[in-house]
């Protein structure tokens, strides 16, 4: 086979595929990269679920896939050692759509802090634990998005 025929056919093989997001936090560093890879992704209050005996909260999203070009995928994200759970400015109607926007993790007497999801719009969820232990994973083939998220620049300061 000649040089030629080889590198066509290199270049018309398929991608690898990209295996599922599974990524565990134990410390402010960790939660900062599931953070990132989690923003943007979108739920409702009816995804989450706080289950006080098991000191357990667990978040159902659809993550856009930024490391995968444009799709989305069902995720969960899930917290243990949970101490308590408050929302400040959420939706309270279940079906109401949240977009998250970020998420990071305030220290407290160690080894536990405060988890402090920051939502598009202003709303935030506190979640406080005794020590940090999150997992997130991806649950679902991925799909296309409709709409890639975008961001706009703050306005510049006129002074």
């Amino acid at each position: 086979m000649s040089t030629e025929a080889r590198e066509v056919e290199a270049d018309t093989a398929a991608p690898a595929p990209i295996e599922p997001l599974r990524l565990l936090a134990e410390d402010a560093d960790d939660l900062h990269i599931i953070s990132a890879a989690l923003q943007d992704a979108i739920l409702r209050p009816v995804d989450i679920v706080w289950e006080p005996s098991s000191q357990r909260v667990t978040l159902k999203l659809s993550r856009f896939c930024w490391e995968c070009g444009g799709a989305r995928v069902m995720a969960a994200m899930q917290f243990g050692d949970v101490i308590a759970v408050k929302s400040r400015r959420l939706p309270r109607l279940p079906e109401s759509a949240l977009e998250l926007l970020a998420m990071e993790f305030a220290p407290g007497e160690a080894p536990g802090g405060r988890v402090i999801l920051m939502f598009a719009g202003g709303g935030d969820l506190r979640i406080d634990v005794e020590c940090l232990d999150a997992v997130l994973t991806d649950l679902s083939e991925r799909w296309p998005a409709r709409l890639a998220p975008t961001h706009l620049d703050p306005p510049a300061d006129p002074a």
